[in-house]
């Protein structure tokens, strides 16, 4: 048995295999507790003392600290709060203000709508002749020029979970003189990363999928040491600033990583990821991204043996595909509400991609053999051609 498996931490319904977790984590057994108590002997009890008694003004560094572990980050140079989109804004302008002389952000195609969107909008306020540029993922590289100011990329495609060359993509993007942003939405708790190794001067991700902090979970956001006093946050709120009680009129950014803080942390949410993120500790990352590559290939062998109507999406190769697997199907969505009807919960993205995410601390080989055969069951006999499998919902 893994070293790395830890079910009895999470809570996962019975007849459920989940996987899903690359979307949103179950929930650590945990959490309820350590919410429960915040609610009650911190909220409820010391009321507004709470900020300094209980350590909530802390928490966004405290627990970036944490998260700083797993995403190979020196202590200090990651905070928590707002939404991974508020987190990409801060990063890009943050960026182009580095390189003020060229105006063109480049990402590519797989990158995560929403990144790409935060991106359009900050074009459209700075304009002077700003853009956005997007090649598919394969050709970054060859697309990088003197005409670049930042490059944002996601590693791990959010659809296929292709995954690109961290060190290897932010040298050729530095030795152009561009700055690096990486999004590690679907890396962070998946695969290992090295930020400080890999030199890049951002990086964003959320916590609500790998790192198990709950719907809605903060965001997180890493400064290079060497940048984080000189970096100008476009988003200066007051939790930002030096000394944010002495309610100047000015704003004067903060120390370090300090000036990427914008608004009042969310602390119910900080609690309960506070406490996930205690699971991670004497994990080694390395052993779970092999436990995670061979459930993976387990699964990839056993569906292309015994469900041949399903195509690969993801890379073949193991070392440029994340923590998931997709596969296509033209009728996708309907035959991904069968099997999650059936107790195999996955998901969906348009236009035809069914997702698998493999999450070592609470899936197993026995779970993976198990999901093959009622994902057979119903696609060989045709389960899935139902109407009521065909109404999309708001969130596939």
């Amino acid at each position: 048995m893994s070293n790395i498996l830890n079910k009895d931490a999470f809570i996962l319904p019975e007849g459920v295999i989940y996987l899903d977790g690359n979307s949103l984590g179950p929930m650590p057994r945990a959490v309820a507790a350590r919410v429960q108590t915040m609610l009650t002997d911190e909220w409820g009890e010391m009321l507004i003392r709470g900020w300094n008694t209980a350590g909530w003004m802390d928490q966004p560094i405290r627990v970036g600290n944490m998260v700083a572990r797993i995403v190979g980050a020196p202590e200090g140079t990651v905070v928590m709060g707002d939404t991974l989109s508020i987190k990409v804004f801060q990063a890009l302008a943050s960026a182009v203000k580095l390189n003020p002389e060229r105006r063109v952000i480049l990402s590519d195609t797989g990158n995560f709508p929403s990144d790409l969107y935060m991106a359009e909008g900050l074009v459209g306020l700075l304009e002077q002749g700003y853009e956005l540029r997007t090649v598919a993922p394969e050709d970054v590289v060859d697309a990088v020029d003197d005409s670049i100011a930042a490059v944002m990329l996601t590693e791990v495609d959010y659809r296929t979970g292709r995954k690109h060359d961290m060190k290897a993509v932010t040298k050729v993007v530095q030795a152009k003189g561009c700055v690096m942003i990486w999004d590690l939405a679907h890396s962070a708790g998946a695969v290992e990363v090295d930020l400080h190794g890999s030199n890049c001067e951002f990086a964003i991700g959320c916590t609500y999928k790998y790192l198990n902090g709950g719907p809605g979970a903060p965001a997180f956001i890493y400064v290079r040491p060497d940048l984080a006093d000189h970096v100008q946050p476009a988003l200066s709120g007051w939790l930002g600033h030096r000394q944010p009680f002495a309610f100047d009129l000015d704003y004067t950014p903060g120390a370090g990583i300090e000036r990427m803080r914008v608004g009042t942390p969310p602390v119910i949410q900080l609690a309960a990821l506070e406490v996930a993120m205690e699971l991670w500790e004497g994990v080694d990352m390395s052993e779970l991204r092999a436990e995670s590559l061979k459930l993976q290939e387990q699964f990839i062998e056993e569906v292309e043996r015994d469900v041949p109507q399903l195509v690969l999406a993801s890379p073949c190769d193991t070392s440029i595909r994340g923590s998931q697997v997709s596969f296509r199907f033209k009728e996708g969505y309907a035959a991904m509400q069968a099997l999650i009807d059936r107790g195999v919960i996955g998901d969906f993205r348009a236009p035809d991609i069914m997702r698998f995410g493999f999450t070592p601390l609470y899936l197993d080989a026995a779970d993976i053999s198990a999901a093959v055969a009622i994902l057979a069951d119903v696609m060989n006999n045709k389960l899935w051609d139902q109407d009521k499998y065909k109404v999309r919902s708001k969130v596939t």
